[in-house]
């Protein structure tokens, strides 16, 4: 590939999108994977408790448990209607992801990112059988099967540095303990602060992929998940474009952003290609849906939280949203975001505009 002249566009991708779920059809993939679960936060083990309480304070999240297995510290986080949030510090000596940690904004934290995005399985024994038929590598040759769960999970992504789990609960959902557990001993209080009411469900995150590589980062999570493409958003000012996977339209979204051409340089590249050599790939930003955004995002203001943007969009142009700073503990920026009046479009091109502008400053 010749990087120089290098530019994305969607006909070639639109193309690969049909043909990629016409073979997941054809493979009997289809309706084996539903909505996405939890998500797996890999911290450092002197930010365990940091990021624990910063979650706490920032969403809409309760702390559920905290225990301990041959493999990890887990603290669990959850929600009413949300998806639950697994911060964990990893006690095994192999860390398949610290390779990709190893960049110049994230080596002091080589053992920090959001690794894992974990999905529902109707039938994970099958699915798993069609998948490794297909050659997809998991980090285990067999499903993990404990009494509560069988679960499985992919080798990390070349192209997103994220894995996929897929579970199968044998009971009350939820329920991510095993035998083999032991309790930690720590417990967490939530701060009884009104507006953290005023904060749901993870509407989306998005993951800083590679301009070169944007097709092949969404071809395979398509590949893998129940997943379809649905559109994407050309920033053509600041080199970048905001791809968006659907499940359906009241689901979670799995979003991708990239260049539209290559990384030149620090001075020549824009926002998202200069995160990517900063950061490296993965995980930018988590997306929570919020009420009454305005008085939530400055009442979190005033309880020490700061932007890395104002709140941008208005009610008659059908959202708001804004921009944390990135997390000291996860690397993770928040995004607020607010859907007035029924608005049926995800973004808008202004709001995706003045919000990748803003992570320049990162």
């Amino acid at each position: 590939m010749d990087l120089k002249s290098f530019q994305n566009n969607d006909a070639e991708l639109l193309a690969r999108v049909e043909r990629t779920l016409h073979a997941r059809r054809a493979a009997g993939l289809e309706g084996l994977v539903g909505g996405l679960e939890a998500i797996l936060i890999t911290v450092e083990p002197d930010r365990l408790a940091p990021a624990v309480e910063e979650l706490l304070r920032v969403t809409g999240l309760d702390f559920k448990d905290a225990f301990a297995d041959e493999a990890f510290q887990t603290c669990l986080l959850g929600q009413e209607g949300n998806v639950d949030v697994l911060v964990r510090v990893r006690t095994a000596r192999e860390n398949p992801f610290r390779p990709l940690n190893l960049h110049p904004k994230t080596s002091h934290l080589p053992n920090t990112r959001l690794e894992t995005f974990v999905y529902k399985c109707a039938d994970l024994e099958r699915y798993v059988a069609i998948q490794q038929a297909r050659g997809v590598p998991f980090m285990t040759p067999h499903i993990v099967r404990t009494p509560a769960y069988s679960f499985i999970q992919t080798m990390p992504s070349a192209f997103t540095g994220n894995s996929l789990g897929f579970i199968q609960w044998h009971g009350t959902e939820g329920q991510w303990r095993t035998p083999g557990c032991r309790p930690l001993g720590c417990s967490f209080v939530k701060p009884a602060h009104p507006w953290l009411g005023n904060i749901h469900e993870l509407d989306h995150t998005a993951t800083r992929v590679k301009a070169e590589e944007r097709d092949d980062a969404i071809i395979e999570f398509l590949e893998r998940t129940g997943y379809s493409f649905a559109f994407a958003v050309y920033v053509e000012s600041f080199n970048s474009i905001t791809n968006v996977a659907r499940l359906s339209m009241d689901d979670y979204a799995q979003v991708f952003t990239s260049g539209i051409t290559p990384f030149e340089s620090l001075e020549h590249s824009g926002p998202t290609e200069k995160f990517i050599h900063n950061y490296g790939k993965r995980v930018h930003h988590l997306a929570f849906r919020t009420e009454d955004i305005e008085y939530t995002c400055d009442m979190l203001h005033k309880d020490g939280l700061e932007y890395m943007v104002d709140l941008v969009g208005s009610r008659e142009e059908g959202l708001r949203q804004t921009f944390t700073w990135p997390s000291q503990h996860t690397f993770l920026v928040n995004e607020y975001i607010q859907r007035y009046d029924g608005f049926d479009g995800f973004f808008t091109k202004s709001n995706v505009t003045a919000l990748t502008r803003a992570t320049d400053r990162q």
